[in-house]
């Protein structure tokens, strides 16, 4: 199996609707395979076809809890049920998490690599993928859903403001310096809400001008 390109936004192929198979022979069956090899080495619970430069009606999925990813030829969403506020993110669209709404429940049909008809009944993750596969199929990304921008996470921004950073604090103690010679230090780790953790604490002999700013305070 090969490890194929995934194209990412502003790629236009991700806006291109994509055509129906009409059969299913052996070079549909390699690039399904080569998808779910794509789709496992990127990490992703889900992969379609335009995704990797095809238009084709072609969507791979495997859950967390499953032994094998399913791959689903022509899928066609036929009911939709409730609706959830879920977070997204995308392997066209790396870095980024967006909140949006979508299904509770949804129904679906599709063809197997065999070529045979199936029925699909999911919910909870397994709707929410089937929906987001099936709208790469019509150059539709969880970007267009989005109801404003406020709702899509920078995720380099939020990891470089959670980052941790040491830095020392120093303390005066009087009692401590008068009796001693003598200040406390506190090591701080990360900054949460302009509160910082306290990592540790060292005691470091005074310096002269340390004893003289503590006498003139």
């Amino acid at each position: 199996m090969t490890i194929l390109q995934i194209r990412t936004v502003p790629d236009p192929i991700l806006r291109r609707k994509s055509r129906k198979i009409r059969e299913v022979d052996d070079a549909i069956r390699e690039l399904a395979h080569d998808m779910v090899a794509t789709m496992y080495e990127a990490g992703g619970v889900g992969l379609a076809a335009p995704q990797v430069g095809e238009l084709k009606r072609l969507i791979v999925l495997q859950l967390p809890e499953e032994k094998e990813a399913r791959i689903l030829i022509n899928p066609e969403i036929t009911r939709r049920d409730g609706e959830r506020e879920v977070e997204e993110g995308c392997l066209s669209v790396p870095g980024y998490l967006g909140t949006i709404m979508r299904s509770e429940r949804v129904k679906a049909r599709a063809i197997s690599e065999s070529g045979a008809k199936l029925r699909l009944a999911a919910d909870q993750i397994f709707a929410q993928a089937l929906e987001h596969e099936v709208d790469h199929l019509d150059g539709i990304l969880y970007l267009d859903h989005l109801k404003s921008h406020e709702d899509l996470v920078d995720l380099s921004k939020l990891e470089e403001a959670e980052h941790q950073h040491d830095f020392e604090v120093e303390v005066e103690d009087e009692g401590l310096m008068k009796s001693r010679g003598e200040k406390r230090v506190l090591i701080a780790g990360d900054l949460t809400d302009g509160v910082a953790d306290i990592k540790d604490e060292k005691i470091l002999e005074a310096t002269e001008k340390d004893l003289e700013q503590l006498s003139e305070g």
